[in-house]
This record gives C-alpha cells, sequence and structure tokens, in this order.
C-alpha cells in the first residue's frame, strides 16, 4: 500500500508544528520549504485551507491515507457522542499508536514498522496489524524471540525520558503494557483542531 516515505522535517515545517517530534529544521527555518516558502507563508489563508490544513496535520500525525482517514471519520459519525472526540480516541486506540506511547517505538512510523514486522502480541496473540483497534484490558507485550526483545529493550532506553499517558500502565522489566481504558479526548495532545476537520468532512 502507498504510504508517505519522504521527509518528515519537510511536512512539519508545511504546516508550522513538530508533527513527528522535535525538529531541529523547524527551529532553524520556521517557515515553508521551497523557494517562495518564507513569503508564502504570509499569505492570508481562506477558511476551507485552514481546515484542509488541519486534516492534513491529524492524518499525517497517525501516518494514514486519506481513505483510511475518511473511514475513520464514517465510523465516528456513526457512534452516538462528540464526533471529534471519538475520531481522535478512534485513532489513539490504533495498536502501533499504542505501542508508540507504550515509548516501544521512537515515532510512529518506528511503531507501525515494529507492528509490521511481526514483534508485537495482544493477549498472547501475535498481531501484525498496525491499524488493529486495542480495547480496554487488552495486554500488548514484545514478543519473546530474541530479537523483538533487543529492539524492544533499545527503544524503552531511546524513550525513558517520555512521559507515560494515564490510560496506560507499563512494565518495562517484561515489556509488556496494558491499555485501562480509553483515553479522554482532553488528554490527547494532536495540536490540531479536530473542530475544523468535522467542519470540513460535514460540508
Amino acid at each position: 500500500m502507498a504510504r508517505y516515505t519522504g521527509p518528515t522535517d519537510r511536512i512539519s515545517r508545511r504546516y508550522g508544528v513538530a508533527l513527528f517530534g522535535p525538529s531541529k529544521a523547524l527551529e532553524r527555518r520556521p517557515y515553508p520549504p521551497g523557494q517562495h516558502g518564507a513569503r508564502g507563508a504570509r499569505r492570508k489563508q481562506s477558511d476551507y485551507a485552514i481546515a484542509l490544513a488541519e486534516k492534513q496535520k491529524l492524518r499525517m500525525q497517525y501516518g494514514l491515507l486519506e481513505k483510511q482517514f475518511r473511514r475513520y471519520f464514517a465510523e465516528a459519525q456513526r457512534r452516538r457522542g462528540i464526533t471529534g472526540d471519538i475520531l481522535v480516541q478512534l485513532l489513539e486506540t490504533r495498536l502501533d499508536n499504542v505501542v508508540y506511547r507504550l515509548g516501544l517505538g521512537n515515532t510512529r512510523r518506528a511503531a507501525r514498522q515494529f507492528v509490521g514486522h511481526g514483534h508485537v502480541s495482544v493477549n498472547g496473540k501475535r498481531v501484525d496489524i498496525p491499524s488493529y483497534c486495542v480495547k480496554p484490558g487488552d495486554v500488548v507485550s514484545v514478543g519473546a524471540g530474541t530479537r523483538s526483545q533487543q529492539l524492544g529493550l533499545r527503544a524503552v532506553d531511546l524513550t525513558s525520558a517520555r512521559p507515560l499517558m494515564d490510560w496506560l500502565t507499563f512494565d518495562g522489566e517484561k515489556l509488556t503494557g496494558t491499555m485501562d481504558r480509553v483515553p479522554e479526548a482532553d488528554e490527547i495532545d494532536t495540536m490540531v483542531n479536530v473542530q475544523l476537520v468535522v467542519e470540513l468532512y460535514s460540508r
């Protein structure tokens, strides 16, 4: 399946937000990439352009294609509750994101690869589908294989300074984590105005 594999700093500079973690490139050049970047950043944007940028930022953060993102939005609309909050909760409970939040991936892209290569189990069964929906009470663990354990320990070392989300528990020695509950929308910092995304798709 097609997926963006280009430089992440370029995307962060385009939207003016460090979508993939701290970005030195964005600090040095806080304007869009390209020869007209510095001048183009001063142009007034339409309401549609602003909403579209918010949607793209959210989609890029979680590494989704447009078709996948639309499916998540349709599911969020179908469920009872605030559509924007439900959308963010659906994205946060993806297996690759939970693995990232547990510290088993330095970035969401790394966590997706870790899952895709079969290094992760859910409730004792190997799952290699990054979009797998983790439910409250599910136990996510690193496979028992030597290579899986090595990669897991290395990731935990790299992410040791990152705080663990309140809705997760993690045992660093056993490389096992549990999703205790579905996160509340206000616990998730998406750096995006999700309401504009809802309005964009509701037009």
